[in-house]
């Protein structure tokens, strides 16, 4: 049988204690919860209302602040076209020279080797050298790959210091130059007898840029110069590591020996 609710009709409470108990619960968890975002609603538009007299009181000191941003912006850009781009082009210009000078000396003989280095050093032709480079360019790009070029330089005049403090002042995100410059980093503290730095230097330089070139050849001087200063237990794990992760490579060749002898 159909039935029909009346108007102000209110259902009535069961009956039952533990019934009647649940539904008060839940009568006062929908009043209070009314009650919460109400509350809630009140919190948002205060907050918002002090934002806005905050704003309002600062508006100045924000104004400010945004033209100071603005114009730190428009200086860093116009400092870079004007000031950073040219000197950079004229250090470009200036160290094509020296280049040449170097990649002339990989090339020549003996005795024509040093004095072509010297003028990669020192300049030529009306160019600075690389050391001219690196100091009056310091910050730009060429500046700070005329250091790679110096200490390289250096190296091959057997000029150890110098190639040390040069090539600690080349910083590079080039995985592959930067291996190098750690390599030749490597070459000149085992010339200077710094025999444990020379081993951290090539280790790093293979775990830089880790591929088939520069890997095993660090990797192998590092394991020489151990297995050669009695470091055996290091030298073995070093050629151990060639032959794991670079076998065929011309490095690979007689580790096996040698991990026999280091054992």
């Amino acid at each position: 049988m159909a039935t029909y609710n009346k108007r102000g009709y209110k259902a009535p409470k069961p009956k039952d204690e533990n019934v009647e108990n649940e539904f008060n619960e839940f009568e006062e968890v929908v009043e209070t919860g009314e009650s919460t975002t109400a509350e809630v609603f009140d919190t948002l538009d205060e907050t918002a209302n002090k934002t806005e007299e905050w704003v309002a009181k600062n508006q100045k000191v924000i104004l400010g602040v945004v033209g100071a941003i603005a114009i730190l912006t428009l200086g860093y850009f116009f400092f870079n076209k004007f000031a950073v781009e040219p000197k950079e082009d004229k250090a470009l210009n200036d160290i094509y020279q020296a280049q040449t000078y170097f990649n002339d000396a990989l090339a020549a003989t003996d005795t024509a080797k040093d004095s072509l280095f010297n003028l990669a050093l020192k300049g030529g032709e009306g160019k600075l050298g690389f050391v001219g480079v690196a100091e009056q360019y310091s910050g730009t790009k060429s500046g700070n790959l005329a250091n790679y070029y110096a200490g390289m330089s250096y190296l091959q005049l057997k000029d150890f210091k110098n190639a040390e403090t040069f090539l600690l002042k080349f910083k590079s995100d080039d995985a592959v130059l930067g291996a190098m410059a750690q390599g030749a980093l490597g070459d000149v503290y085992s010339e200077l007898n710094k025999v444990e730095d020379a081993i951290e230097a090539y280790k790093k330089a293979a775990s830089m840029n880790e591929n088939d070139y520069t890997s095993p050849r660090f990797l192998l001087k590092a394991a020489q110069l151990a297995f050669l200063n009695n470091k055996k237990e290091e030298a073995h794990k070093l050629y151990t590591q060639i032959k794991e992760n670079y076998e065929g490579m011309r490095e690979s060749m007689n580790v096996d020996a040698y991990i026999e002898m280091t054992k």
